[in-house]
């Protein structure tokens, strides 16, 4: 590993002043909307997934574990704890937190098949 990739995850892990004062209170939501596209044929799928579900987008399935929201405004920027894993893999292919305003920060390398993050859902 790099020193530069150390020190990057270093900020990520430790809090500065400025952003211990700029964290703000989430809620869970209770599922979320996450959207699939097949980037061979440009077909695109809206996955409505509650906590702990498992979708299917082509040959990949898709679990949402938990979604977040900043407290009181549940149509604002969501982030989204899920996995994709490739029927009969050990390993998923993407495990991790997705941002719904940032999806390129925490994104899923697959050849033929992108995911990410519309928004939580609160019923």
């Amino acid at each position: 590993m790099s020193l530069r990739a150390a020190m990057f995850g270093l900020m990520l892990i430790v809090p500065t002043g400025l952003a211990a004062q700029q964290a703000q209170e989430v809620a869970i939501g209770t599922g979320a909307v996450l959207r699939g596209l097949d980037k061979i044929n440009g077909t695109s799928v809206d996955l409505t997934l509650a906590a702990g579900e498992t979708g299917v987008l082509g040959s990949l399935e898709v679990t949402l574990h938990e979604c977040r929201y900043p407290l009181g405004d549940a149509a604002a920027d969501a982030f989204a704890f899920i996995d994709v894993r490739a029927p009969n893999a050990d390993a998923p292919i993407f495990e991790g937190w997705m941002i719904a305003s940032s999806p390129a920060l925490n994104a899923m390398q697959h050849p033929r098949y992108d995911v990410w993050v519309l928004r939580c859902r609160t019923e």
